[in-house]
């Protein structure tokens, strides 16, 4: 058994997350060029020729932006829903492209993939439970609140990949005019930092071998923060501060194996 995990980058500048089985690649989201996604595979040694395919969370750019190349040169299908599909205006009839929506599993290779909705300003937004060789990995980020579905489909997980957007002080006193301030505080924004600990303070099962903190913003957080608000959570739980990791928007998180 072995099942490969690294997410390649994290942040409103890209976001891309590997995860490959001996006998399936694949990426989740393609926020970056070819190039800068050949680059960041190159550091854990998958040349980027081998990517079978590609899922897609919602249609934002940031999650979208390498996907047309790299569908178009890799000739892979891309896995995204009906109508962030409409949305994204990815080319129609050039590339394969599988529809995909909440609740309905799929599998590309020995890879099996749980969609859920999740709020969000997006037409579709989907977060993932991916499941190879028995592990389990969630991929959650890009919400404004967290709700009982979400909360039930983590459960269980052996690495869980968890956004903790901002800190809600530096928001209100960063450069983002009002208005965007509002969305992303919003029940269809992003997490802060506060409301991710809660999570983990109070729903979290405590199981995964990995907590990955995810879409770190790089004006209105800073990593700091997030770790030392986690291992305050993990601690006072008596769960070992180790589990837990921060992912990064310029380069890859660790490379984790089970």
């Amino acid at each position: 058994m072995s099942v490969d995990i690294c997410v390649l980058g994290s942040g409103s500048g890209g976001n891309c997350t590997y995860i490959g089985t001996p006998k399936t690649r694949l990426l989740v989201d393609a926020g970056f060029s070819m190039k800068e996604t050949a680059r960041r595979l190159a550091t854990i040694q998958v040349p980027l020729e081998s990517i079978q395919a590609i899922v897609i969370s919602h249609e934002h750019a940031d999650h979208i932006h390498g996907v047309e190349t790299l569908v178009k040169n890799l000739n892979i299908p891309v896995f995204i829903a009906p109508a962030a599909f409409e949305a994204s205006r990815i080319s129609r009839n050039k590339y394969p492209v599988e529809p995909i929506r909440a609740e309905e599993c799929f599998t590309v290779g020995d890879i099996r993939v749980q969609p859920f909705a999740i709020p969000h300003d997006s037409v579709e937004p989907l977060a993932f439970c991916v499941v190879a060789e028995g592990i389990k990995t969630s991929i959650v980020t890009d919400l404004g609140y967290i709700p009982e579905l979400v909360k039930q489909r983590v459960a269980g997980s052996h690495c869980l990949v968890f956004e903790s957007n901002h800190d809600l002080e530096m928001l209100k006193v960063g450069p983002y005019p009002w208005f965007v301030k509002q969305r992303v505080m919003s029940r269809h924004g992003h997490l802060s930092n506060d409301t991710t600990a809660q999570f983990f303070a109070e729903d979290y099962d405590g199981q995964a071998v990995h907590v990955l903190l995810a879409h770190i913003s790089q004006k209105n957080n800073h990593p700091e923060i997030v770790r030392m608000s986690m291992v305050q959570v993990f601690e006072s739980r008596g769960l070992p501060p180790e589990k837990i990791q921060l992912t990064h928007q310029d380069e890859p998180a660790p490379l984790l194996r089970f």
